[in-house]
């Protein structure tokens, strides 16, 4: 048994879905409908990644995009803006040059965003590349074909490297456990991805397989509680694909408040949730009447 096997098979997090599931609605039935507060609603709104991963952005609508974020500054001064502005690393000095807002950070996927289908000098570039150009934040995909093959000398060297390129900026690795689908593969990604010294996992892309689940959360935020009783690192959690109503991401803040702790959703330092239309939403229930700001 090699060091990776070894550091799966200590852990003690549920392999079983049947179990998961029984957790999700249990945690869900006690203590959804208590976090459903204004305060709560402002910490998710400042919790949310607002993306635009499109092939028809330009420089020109990035640009939009990000005076929005600006605008929402000025518009709504007693509110918390976003966390962080989510791109294609080719836009990130577009963002840098126009955002005015020094509380939110720039975030660019990398590491060929989203099948992680290249030479690894490729990846490693194109994450460095954004985070010269000003990136603050990296989320980068774990490589599904040598996890499936079991290759997690591959999977683990190939984060470290991109984790290397990050600098000082943060990696959070996306596990896109709509191709996982088992608990027991989004354990052992979840694993090998904080093993490898990720500063958040993902669930997903949101783009070829189906997006965020909260049964996936459940797990991952499991596997975040064991490592960092393990070392005492505090890893993040972000939720991402199809993540689009208030109800939606309440359920997520509830699964990570429960399993993880308040420290974890205090801030947005370790909890996000990647989205294009959930700023909307979370905002109308704010205000208290529809709006479209974004």
């Amino acid at each position: 048994m090699d060091k990776y096997q070894q550091v799966l098979a200590d852990s003690r997090v549920t392999t079983s879905d049947a179990e998961v599931a029984a957790k999700v609605n249990e945690i869900l039935d006690k203590h959804l409908a208590e976090n459903n507060t204004p305060e709560v609603l402002k910490k998710i709104f400042n919790s949310i990644d607002l993306t635009t991963l499109k092939s028809t952005d330009s420089q020109r609508s990035v640009a939009d995009f990000t005076e929005r974020v600006n605008a929402f500054a000025h518009e709504h001064a007693d509110l918390p803006n976003v966390a962080a502005i989510c791109v294609y690393p080719n836009f990130v000095p577009i963002v840098r040059t126009v955002l005015d807002c020094s509380d939110v950070d720039i975030a660019a996927v990398g590491g060929c965003f989203p099948s992680a289908q290249s030479f690894i000098e490729v990846k490693v570039a194109e994450v460095g590349l954004a985070v010269e150009a000003g990136a603050d934040e990296i989320d980068v995909v774990l490589g599904l074909g040598d996890f499936f093959d079991k290759d997690y000398e591959e999977v683990c060297d190939q984060l470290s490297e991109m984790k290397h390129s990050c600098r000082d900026s943060l990696m959070k690795v996306i596990l896109e456990t709509g191709a996982l689908k088992t608990a027991e593969n989004i354990r052992n990604a979840s694993i090998l991805s904080m093993y490898a010294r990720a500063d958040f996992i993902k669930t997903s892309t949101g783009k070829e397989y189906p997006g965020a689940s909260i049964e996936a959360t459940y797990i991952m935020c499991e596997c975040i509680k064991e490592y960092y009783e393990k070392t005492g690192r505090m890893v993040g959690f972000k939720a991402a694909g199809g993540v689009s109503t208030t109800e939606d991401a309440l359920k997520y803040y509830t699964i990570v408040k429960t399993v993880l702790g308040d420290q974890w959703v205090e801030t947005n330092e370790y909890f996000r949730l990647g989205a294009s239309r959930l700023a909307n939403a979370v905002l109308s229930d704010i205000l208290g009447e529809e709006t479209k700001f974004f």
